[in-house]
């Protein structure tokens, strides 16, 4: 779901910069190709880490599927992913390797460190950049636009670990929301994901947009119902109302992004 997510954010940014068909096709395959292969180079390192914990929902881990097979598909996509990106152009092409260095190096241990949310900044706040480079008249884009895709990324990181943080923890991954523990790592993506919200609401020149005016008090209701909501045990209410927000920030993310590109 991440990398289907992350490919469908980068098509529709490609879509405001006037792609064509073909285009788009390219950013969308380009992009897609890299989140798998991070995706299935986390799941081959992460395998018997998984097995220890009993995630059955990890294939690799339960061995539902060889090691092997995941090692092939996953050299075969990071090779597909930096020739497909080579149809956005040499800089496009650049930046997505510079992005998808900075995810594999979260896969082979900087998540277990307390830099664990850089490769998140990073890659995340690229993104912008990549489909900007490759589009017509190729330029980088905007600089709110590459923060506010940055912030973004970050809070994904801290929203993403908090319901593994326990099985994390067992096996010896202490990425900072580890380190920080699951309050105030639900409190860091809440206050990121508002820093986002504002940078696309008030980073853009010119007067605020509708969409932003909404899209900021809405975001903080959200957060604080599924902050009381969350007190109960067991209750998810915290994480779905991250969740919610997150596809705020991305809806305003391509609103605004799509204006200024």
């Amino acid at each position: 779901m991440p990398a289907l997510a992350v490919t469908a954010v980068a098509t529709a940014l490609a879509m405001t910069t006037g792609r064509s068909p073909g285009g788009l096709v390219a950013v969308a395959a380009a992009v897609l190709a890299g989140q798998l292969s991070v995706g299935w180079l986390n799941d081959l390192l992460d395998a018997d880490r998984d097995a220890r914990v009993g995630r059955r929902d990890k294939p690799v881990a339960s061995g539902a599927v060889s090691r092997r097979l995941v090692l092939v598909v996953t050299i075969v996509a990071a090779v597909a992913a930096v020739l497909l990106s080579l149809l956005s152009g040499v800089d496009a092409t650049l930046v997505h390797v510079v992005m998808l260095l900075s995810a594999w190096a979260y896969d082979f241990g900087v998540k277990a460190t307390v830099f664990s949310v850089v490769p998140y900044a990073v890659s995340f706040g690229l993104l912008p950049a990549f489909v900007t480079l490759g589009g017509p008249g190729g330029h980088w884009a905007p600089a709110w636009l590459v923060v506010a895709a940055a912030v973004l990324g970050s809070a994904a990181h801290f929203a993403n670990v908090l319901p593994d943080l326990e099985d994390d923890a067992a096996t010896g991954v202490r990425g900072l929301p580890h380190r920080l523990g699951g309050a105030a790592s639900a409190g860091v993506a809440s206050a990121l994901a508002v820093i986002t919200g504002l940078v696309l609401a008030f980073g853009p020149p010119g007067p605020v947009t509708t969409a932003g005016l909404v899209a900021v008090p809405l975001s903080v209701v959200v957060l604080v119902i599924g902050r009381i909501r969350g007190r109960e045990a067991g209750s998810r209410a915290n994480f779905n109302a991250l969740l919610v927000v997150a596809l705020v920030d991305v809806a305003l993310l391509i609103i605004t992004g799509g204006a200024a590109l």
